[in-house]
């Protein structure tokens, strides 16, 4: 079960319902300690007074900000106190479209959920009535010491609870690209020819699909390190396709869509991570690969390639 991070209510008109607020997402990025170099001596951090060098304990330490010559100090109870509706509170100050609301907002996705069994119906109202309307309600709510814009909204079972930046925490994209050389527009042919690639790679929205294999490899990394084992280097990334080479680089892009790539016979799957062959295998549609060893994954994924057709397309769900 997830651990509830805030205990609040959220407040519609005269509704108010008592909900607990819970992280969407976890974090599987793999975590290192610090230790000296060519020693197994871990690096620890200490909080120190910079003027007498001394370690300070956490209860000893304060929040604080340089003011007008001087330091102000701040308790937490001060910071709470002074919070809209103690932080206890999500109150809707308005209804929106979902779909009105600019992607660039959205800032990290929370579950609201009900604290207690009787708080049910209301939740479920309206979650129901914002998922029947497409309406998103906009409220703010301090936690952990800030205040958030945020939208709420319905998923398929729960109410999510976005959080969103700021007008004026959204930068200007026009500082960005600033003024534009005359010849930076695409012609119609190029413009034609890049949609052709965009409409013939299109497919269905599967987060399930996509994986993290930058993490898998850091994990094969540590296993060849802790084994002795040879440490093989990425491939370079592509070189930026020079304006000059531009119609040719979406031609040859055109007829690979629409004709298939073959697969390449010189193709070394030695030379291919486990991961990679892995996800290989994936594409292919290869069952029980996850109790596959590295021979039988190599074996299967040069067989499994070796039948697909040339002209073939395949989706990215196998089949």
């Amino acid at each position: 079960m997830p651990r509830k991070i805030w205990t609040g209510s959220i407040n519609f008109g005269l509704v108010t319902i008592p909900v607990g607020l819970y992280a969407a997402t976890e974090d599987h990025t793999v975590q290192f300690h610090q230790y000296e170099r060519g020693t197994t001596d871990r690096i620890r951090y200490k909080r120190v007074n910079e003027r007498t060098g001394e370690e300070v304990g956490y209860n000893d330490i304060v929040k604080g900000r340089e003011y007008e010559g001087g330091v102000i100090s701040v308790e937490q109870s001060e910071l709470d106190e002074i919070a809209p509706g103690r932080s206890r509170t999500i109150d809707i100050t308005t209804f929106v479209d979902l779909a009105e609301i600019d992607p660039v907002h959205f800032q990290k996705t929370y579950w609201l959920a009900p604290n207690s069994k009787e708080h049910f119906r209301p939740y479920n109202l309206l979650r129901r009535a914002m998922q029947d309307t497409g309406q998103a309600g906009i409220a703010t709510f301090v936690l952990r010491g800030k205040q958030y814009l945020t939208a709420v909204r319905a998923d398929t079972d729960v109410l999510a609870l976005n959080t969103l930046y700021f007008a004026d925490e959204i930068r200007d994209p026009a500082e960005l690209v600033g003024d534009q050389p005359e010849q930076s527009g695409p012609s119609e042919k190029e413009l034609t020819m890049a949609t052709t690639i965009i409409e013939s790679m299109s497919g269905p929205w599967e987060p399930e699909e996509y994986e993290d294999t930058y993490t898998a490899k850091v994990e094969e990394l540590l296993a060849e390190k802790a084994h002795g084992g040879e440490i093989k280097a990425a491939e370079a990334p592509p070189q930026p396709t020079d304006v000059i080479d531009l119609t040719e680089a979406l031609r040859r892009s055109v007829d690979a869509a629409r004709k298939g790539r073959a697969p390449s016979e010189a193709e070394d799957l030695s030379e291919l991570s486990k991961a990679d062959l892995d996800s290989r295998a994936k594409e292919l549609g290869i069952k029980g690969r996850s109790k596959m060893k590295r021979a039988e994954l190599e074996s299967a994924v040069a067989e499994a390639t070796a039948e697909k057709p040339a002209g073939g397309r395949r989706s990215r769900k196998a089949s």
